[in-house]
């Protein structure tokens, strides 16, 4: 009995040393963020890769990819991105439930995660060139919480219950817009365009979900170190856009929650700028890139269950990865839509057991539609879910509108399925067979990086409102470019 006592005290305080070893570490974590201007081809794409390399980052939110995320992972030698949130990773990238496009987790150690956001918000009307122009902070201010505050609410809403959770946060973006912490008095008449002191509501709201401004917390005075990132002096493009009498500001950001403390900021840009920290030649994007070091303590891993795509053809396999109590008898089921587990399960693998690992579908035989993937106990009790698409083999996106012809001022609905679910695919209103390479789009909004859904267009949306008689099409366009995917025709009558 006494050598049995020994025995169940060794084993114990060697599974105590087991959980503890398990526990996350503290480490330090390099996030930049990078827009690198219509795909980052026009200049260097060369030189797109040599900025990353040279800022050290770790994680980049990328803006602007235009498709080139996988080509810029491949470059840089990094075995992770994400098309999706356009973010380029030396870490494993999980896409998890119930993230909607607006996060995603970033394992930072075996079974440890933070969480990264990237957002890229509306661009026109810019807010610096309304105050240079001469117009009134109201009517500033009322741009701001109509334009910007809105496209801001829904990553901060995505972020709340993480922050409550005690999982490390970063937003990142391109947000078009200064923050508060640079317009105050004392900056006044600092650049020209600062004519009155701003707070600027997306910065408010921002810190006030739980952020904090990661360049400003290292270098709080902001004439000192303006950080300036928009416009970068690259080789003249485009009949000289962006023109020398733009205003420049600081709108080019990383943000990070509580419990990632900033120790060290910088600023990648042109060679021998004054501006930037670290230099390269020719600079290849109208912005500059930032760095931001953090000290944190990741969080566990919760349980869940991820797929690699969401849309898959059919044929192709479908690999789920999973994070779980790792009890026996766990297993990961599919069902259609609509179905229960285990009822209606097509196919099952089991977990063997294990707290992480991947298990992959052969999808031969099935059809088109979409699907769940479904974390199970031992006795049948979900753990967790995500669904999946799986479209026709050599199928397309498909596009259509709610109605052939709308009345004037009425909104406009318009659905799509199969589409390849990236943050930035976008639907744009154009005038009958207008080629969006060349013509300039009417009215736009986000998919919401989903493959199927719907977006109704109206007053509140980007562009002149309402459309007038007329013959019009909507394009189905991919990540922030004006590459169609698909369209449809529609038409408006008074």
């Amino acid at each position: 009995m006494l050598a049995c006592a020994l025995l169940a005290s060794v084993l114990a305080v060697a599974l105590g040393n087991q959980r503890a070893a398990a526990a996350p570490n503290s480490m330090r974590v390099r996030v930049g963020v990078f827009n690198i201007e219509y795909g980052g081809t026009h200049v260097s794409f060369d030189k797109v890769v040599a900025a990353i390399e040279r800022g050290g980052a770790q994680i980049v939110g990328i803006e602007e990819a235009q498709g080139h995320i996988p080509r810029l992972a491949r470059e840089l030698g990094w075995p992770y991105f994400s098309e999706r949130l356009q973010v380029v990773s030396q870490f494993p990238l999980i896409d998890p439930p119930g993230a909607d496009g607006r996060y995603l987790f970033a394992e930072v150690q075996p079974g440890a995660v933070v969480a990264i956001q990237n957002v890229h918000l509306p661009s026109n009307p810019y807010g610096p060139f309304r105050v240079k122009q001469g117009q009134s902070r109201k009517k500033v201010l009322r741009i701001e919480n109509r334009l910007r505050v809105p496209a801001i609410e829904p990553t901060l809403d995505a972020a709340e219950p993480l922050i409550a959770d005690d999982i490390p946060v970063f937003l990142v973006g391109d947000f078009n817009t200064p923050t508060w912490q640079d317009w105050t008095r004392r900056t006044v008449g600092v650049r020209p365009q600062i004519r009155y002191p701003v707070r600027w509501p997306v910065s408010l709201a921002v810190e006030d979900a739980g952020f904090v401004d990661s360049y400003r917390a290292v270098y709080p005075n902001p004439m000192r170190h303006p950080g300036l990132t928009w416009w970068a002096d690259r080789p003249k493009l485009f009949g000289g856009y962006p023109p020398r009498s733009a205003p420049q500001d600081r709108i080019d950001l990383i943000y990070a929650s509580a419990d990632a403390a900033p120790r060290r900021s910088i600023i990648v840009g042109e060679m021998h700028s004054r501006l930037a920290d670290v230099g390269v030649h020719p600079w290849p994007s109208d912005h500059r890139s930032v760095v931001s070091t953090f000290d944190l303590t990741p969080a566990p891993t919760p349980t869940l269950v991820a797929v690699e795509k969401l849309l898959r053809e059919v044929g192709q396999k479908v690999r789920v990865r999973f994070h779980s109590p790792g009890a026996p008898g766990e297993q990961i089921a599919v069902e259609p839509a609509g179905g229960e587990v285990p009822a209606d399960s097509i196919d099952e693998q089991p977990t063997s057991g294990g707290a992480d690992g991947t298990v992959a579908f052969d999808t031969d035989g099935w059809s088109p539609g979409r699907y769940a993937a479904v974390l199970v106990d031992n006795g049948d009790t979900e753990l967790s879910r995500i669904p999946f698409w799986l479209r026709p083999v050599d199928g397309d996106v498909q596009l259509s509108t709610g109605k052939a012809m709308y009345s004037v001022g009425e909104p406009i609905d318009v659905s799509w399925t199969f589409a390849p679910a990236r943050r930035w695919d976008w639907i744009g209103i154009y005038k009958r067979g207008r080629d969006p390479l060349v013509a300039y789009y009417l009215l736009w909004g986000y998919t919401g990086a989903s493959v199927e859904g719907t977006i109704s267009l109206d007053e509140d949306d980007h562009g002149p409102w309402p459309l007038p008689d007329g013959r019009y099409t909507a394009y189905l366009l991919t990540d922030d470019s004006y590459k169609a995917l698909a369209r449809v025709d529609f038409a408006i009558s008074g």
